[in-house]
C-alpha cells in the first residue's frame, strides 16, 4: 500500500525485534558480533543459507466466487467455494479465515482503539453524541450459510475480523477438504469512512465508482514458522495469504466496465464489437490503445442501464482477488514483452474521465515500465495481466491495483500530482513482485513487502527519469526521521500494529538501508546478484526476515549482520564525526640517533604463582618430569628460572640495531614533503558506517577514501586514521555524497588544517623484521649474561 495518511505486537518471539548485545558497558563487541540467536534456528524447512530448505512445505486454497452487485442498495451478495489443500506434516482440526470487511463494523472490528483528546476544530457532520453501547452501524460480513459439499452445515465461530470453521473430521497431510460459504455484505463509502474498498460516489453525475478488495472469507496462512497466521485485521497489518488458483464471476449493470485479477474469459459477452475489435488491436500494439473510449464512457454516465451482464475471470497460482467496476471507466491497454522470460503481459489502465489526461499519458507506459525494470532486479514478471485503475487512493493486489491521479477540471495538472501519480503507480504495480509473489507476511513485518517494495520503486523511479523526485531511498531523505528522539522511535523488526511513524519505519528507512547497502558498502554488482538470489528462491513461497537477511549474506560473501542489528534491530542514526585533524612531517635525519638502542632484561616467563596442579604433580611420586630426567634439556633457562644464572635486572642494556640506516640523499627531497594527517573521529549517533572523505588541497585537485564499516570493529565509538599526502591538504569533506544518511552535517568538514606540530623519524629499513633482541621491547637474558 502506498503510505500518504496515516502517521502500531512485536513478534511472537520477543528477542526477534531487539538488538541484544554482548556487553552493552564496552566499546567494542557489540554493533559486530553476529546475529546468533536473533534469528530464529535453522531446521528442516529453512536452511541457514536463507534457502528454502529441503522440507519446505506450503498450504493451498483453491476459490469459485459468483458475486452480485447491487448498485442501488450498495451490497454485495456471494457465494464461494474453497477447497483447502494440507501440505503440512501437521493434523488440522479447524482452518481459520480472514472477514476482512468487519473492519468497517462498529461491533464486529478487531477493537483495536487508539487515544484521544480533546479537538480545536471538529466538522459538524461528525460532531454527535456518543453512543454507550456502541449501536451497529450495519457494516460488516453477514453470514449467510457455511456448508461442507454434500450441504451440511459446519460448525464455526466468528471472532472479530477472524472465523474458524471446526473441521467434522482431522484433515491429515496431503487431504484435501471443499467447504461453501454464502455472504453479504453493504458497500462503504471508502472516501469517508475509509479503508482499501468500497464505493466512491461523483455527485457531479450521480455515479458510483466500486473497488471491490478483501471482499471475500479468505483462508490465513498455516505456515512452519507461526502455524495459523490469525491476527486480527486493524487496517494496519495487511495480509499473510496461500496461493491458488481463482474462477470469479461478477454480475453488474450492463454497462459497467470490469477490470479483476487475471484474465476474462468471456469477453465477446460484455463488450461490444467495437470494443472487443479495439481490445484485439491492443494485444499487439506498443502503445496504448483505448478499448473503451471517453465518449463511450461519457454517454454511460448518464444512461445507467439497468440490464445486467455477468463477467466471468481466471487467475492461476496467485495469492488474493480483488476487482473494480464502473461504468465510469475508460479503458486502455498495450502489449509488454518481458526480456527474461518472454512472457506476452498485457498492460491496462481504467480511469474516470477526472483523470483522463494524466492517465491516458502516462498510466499504462508506467505499467509496462514497472513490470519490465522489477523483472530486470527480481524474477521475470510471470503473469498475463498488469493494470493501474484511477481510484483516488493506493492499494495492490495481484495484477491489479489502485492509484490516484486527477486532472483539475479543465484538465490542467500540476507536476507534483503528476509526480505522485507515477510514483504511486510505480509503487502499486511493484506490489506484484513484493509480496504477491514474493509472498511475505505482511500482518506481522509491514517491512518485508513495503521496504523492499519502496526500495525496488525508487530503483525503477530512477530509470524513469534521471531527475524524478523520489521521496523514499536516497540516504539524505531519512535524516529527518532518525533525528527524532528516541521515545518515537521503533526498529524496523517491529510488529506493524505498533509502529508510530508508519511511513518513515516501514518504507522509508528499510528502502534506505536497502540503497546505502546497494551503492556504499556492498556496490551495485554484488548486492543486485543477492537481492535477486533472494527473489528467485522464494517466488511464490513465504519468506521470514531471516530468509533475507541470511540469503544476502550467503550470496555475497559480505557479512552484513552488522548492517541488518544496525539498521533493522536498532534506533541509534548516523553521525560520525571529524573531531581533530593533526598534523606531523617526516624528520630524514633522524634515524642515525636511534641506531643504539637501550633496552631492560626480560624478566623469567615462568608463573609468579604456583598453582595447585603444579603443588600435586611435583609431589605426585608416580610423576617424572621430563626435562629433569633429560640434562640436554637443561638449557640456560632452565637454569635461570630456578636461580642458578644470576642476571641483573635493573642494567640498562644497549644493542646494536643495525636493520635502519639513513635514507638515501636522493630519496630525501621527495620525503620531505610529505606530510602526515592523522584524523580523529567519533561515533556520536552510534549507527556504525563506513567513512567517506574527500580530500581538498591546496592547488584545488580532490581526492575520494572511502574505509569500510569495519574499521570501527575494535572501538565503536572512537577511530584514527592517517593519511600520508605529498602536498598540502586545505580541506575534509565527510561523507561528501551524502551516502550514509548522516543526521549532522555540521561535525563533516574540516576547513582549517594545522601545519605540522610534530615529526616522526623516518628511515630506510634493511630487512624485514624487528632489530635482533628487542621483538618484545627487552634484552634477552641469555644475552645479557653473555651465553649461548
Amino acid at each position: 500500500m502506498k503510505f500518504k495518511i496515516f502517521t502500531l505486537l512485536f513478534c511472537s518471539v520477543f528477542a526477534f525485534g531487539q538488538d541484544i548485545q554482548n556487553n552493552p558497558k564496552s566499546n567494542h563487541g557489540n554493533k559486530f558480533e553476529q546475529l546468533g540467536t536473533i534469528l530464529p534456528t535453522p531446521n528442516f524447512y529453512r536452511t541457514a543459507s536463507g534457502a528454502p530448505g529441503q522440507g519446505y512445505w506450503q498450504n493451498r486454497a483453491d476459490y469459485d466466487i459468483t458475486a452480485y452487485l447491487d448498485e442501488d442498495k450498495r451490497n454485495l451478495r456471494s457465494s464461494e467455494t474453497i477447497t483447502y489443500y494440507n501440505n503440512s506434516p501437521d493434523d488440522l482440526e479447524y482452518l481459520w479465515l480472514q472477514l476482512d470487511e468487519n473492519e468497517h463494523s462498529s461491533v464486529k472490528d478487531a477493537g483495536f482503539d487508539d487515544g484521544s483528546k480533546l479537538p480545536k476544530m471538529m466538522p459538524s457532520d461528525r460532531l454527535k453524541s456518543t453512543e454507550l453501547p456502541v449501536k451497529d452501524n450495519g457494516y460488516g460480513v453477514n453470514l449467510e450459510k457455511v456448508r461442507d459439499v454434500s450441504g451440511m452445515p459446519l460448525q464455526f465461530v466468528v471472532n472479530k475480523t477472524m472465523m474458524r470453521i471446526d473441521l467434522p473430521k482431522v484433515l491429515k497431510k496431503g487431504e484435501k477438504f471443499t467447504f461453501k460459504i454464502d455472504w453479504n455484505y453493504n458497500i462503504s463509502n471508502r472516501m469517508v469512512m475509509g479503508g482499501r474498498g468500497g464505493y466512491e460516489n461523483f455527485p457531479e453525475d450521480g455515479n458510483d465508482l466500486y473497488t471491490i478488495t478483501q471482499w471475500y472469507p479468505r483462508m490465513c496462512v498455516y505456515s512452519d514458522f507461526k502455524g495459523w497466521q490469525n491476527n486480527q485485521f486493524t487496517g494496519r497489518g495487511e495480509f499473510a495469504l496461500v496461493f491458488g488458483d481463482f474462477k470469479v464471476s461478477m454480475n453488474v449493470p450492463t454497462d459497467h466496465i470490469v477490470a479483476g485479477t487475471g484474465v476474462v474469459k468471456n469477453y465477446e459477452q460484455v463488450l461490444t464489437s467495437a470494443q472487443l475489435n479495439r481490445w484485439k488491436q491492443a494485444q499487439t500494439s506498443n502503445e496504448p490503445i483505448e478499448i473503451v473510449t471517453l465518449d463511450e464512457a461519457k454517454k454511460a454516465e448518464k444512461n445507467k442501464s439497468k440490464e445486467r451482464k455477468i463477467w466471468r475471470f481466471e487467475a492461476d497460482n496467485v495469492r488474493d482477488f480483488a476487482w473494480t467496476s464502473s461504468r465510469k471507466f475508460i479503458w486502455d491497454g498495450m502489449k509488454v514483452t518481458i526480456p527474461e522470460n518472454n512472457n506476452q503481459v498485457m498492460a491496462m489502465s481504467l480511469y474516470p474521465k477526472e483523470a483522463y489526461n494524466l492517465y491516458r499519458k502516462f498510466s499504462t507506459r508506467a505499467v509496462a515500465h514497472t513490470i519490465k525494470t522489477y523483472s530486470e532486479f527480481t524474477i521475470p514478471y510471470p503473469y498475463p495481466v498488469a493494470q493501474s485503475i484511477e481510484a483516488a487512493n493506493g492499494m495492490e493486489y495481484p495484477m491489479i491495483c489502485f492509484n490516484y491521479g486527477r486532472t483539475e477540471k479543465d484538465g490542467t495538472y500540476s507536476e507534483g500530482i503528476k509526480n505522485g501519480m507515477i510514483g504511486v503507480i510505480i509503487h502499486e504495480v511493484g506490489h506484484n513482485f513484493f509480496p504477491m509473489i514474493i509472498n511475505s507476511d505482511e500482518r506481522q513485518w509491514s517491512w518485508m513487502d513495503e521496504g523492499l517494495n519502496t526500495f525496488v520503486e525508487y530503483l525503477t523511479e530512477e530509470r524513469w527519469d534521471n531527475k524524478f523526485p523520489s521521496r523514499r531511498g536516497p540516504a539524505h531523505t531519512i535524516v529527518d526521521y532518525m533525528k527524532l528522539p528516541k521515545e518515537q522511535l521503533e526498529p524496523i523488526m517491529t510488529n506493524s500494529e505498533n509502529i508510530i511513524q508508519f511511513g518513515p519505519n516501514a518504507y522509508s528507512k528499510p528502502a534506505t538501508g536497502l540503497n546505502i547497502l546497494r551503492e556504499t558498502i556492498m556496490g551495485r554488482e554484488l548486492f543486485d546478484k543477492a537481492f535477486k538470489t533472494y527473489a528467485k528462491r522464494w517466488a511464490f513461497k513465504h519468506p521470514e526476515p531471516a530468509d533475507f537477511f541470511r540469503t544476502m549474506n550467503d550470496a555475497s560473501a559480505e557479512n552484513l549482520d552488522w548492517f541488518w542489528r544496525g539498521w533493522f534491530y536498532g534506533i541509534d542514526p548516523v553521525d560520525i564525526s571529524i573531531d581533530k585533524v593533526t598534523v606531523s612531517s617526516p624528520d630524514v635525519d633522524a634515524v642515525p640517533k636511534s641506531k643504539d638502542v637501550s633496552y631492560t632484561v626480560e624478566k623469567p616467563l615462568q608463573n609468579e604463582f604456583t598453582d595447585i596442579s603444579k603443588i600435586r604433580n611435583k609431589n605426585d611420586k608416580n610423576i617424572t618430569f621430563y626435562m629433569d630426567k633429560d640434562k640436554e634439556t637443561q638449557d640456560f633457562y632452565w637454569r635461570y628460572d630456578r636461580g642458578m644464572e644470576k642476571v641483573d635486572q635493573a642494567k640498562t642494556y644497549t644493542l646494536k640495531n643495525d636493520n635502519f640506516e639513513n635514507v638515501p640523499a636522493k630519496d630525501k627531497a621527495n620525503l620531505q614533503k610529505i606530510n602526515a594527517y592523522q584524523i580523529d573521529f567519533s561515533n556520536k549517533g552510534g549507527l556504525v558506517m563506513p567513512i567517506i572523505l574527500e580530500f581538498t588541497f591546496e592547488d584545488g585537485s580532490k581526492l575520494t577514501d572511502k574505509s569500510s564499516a569495519q574499521i570501527w570493529r575494535k572501538n565503536e565509538q572512537k577511530v584514527s586514521k592517517t593519511y600520508y599526502f605529498d602536498k598540502k591538504l586545505k580541506s575534509i569533506q565527510l561523507d561528501p555524497m551524502k551516502e550514509t544518511a548522516d543526521i549532522d552535517t555540521t561535525n563533516n568538514f574540516w576547513g582549517e588544517i594545522p601545519e605540522a606540530t610534530s615529526k616522526f623519524e623516518v628511515f630506510k629499513q634493511k630487512q624485514a623484521g624487528s632489530a635482533r633482541g628487542a621483538a618484545n621491547g627487552k634484552v634477552n637474558p641469555m644475552q645479557a649474561a653473555g651465553k649461548k
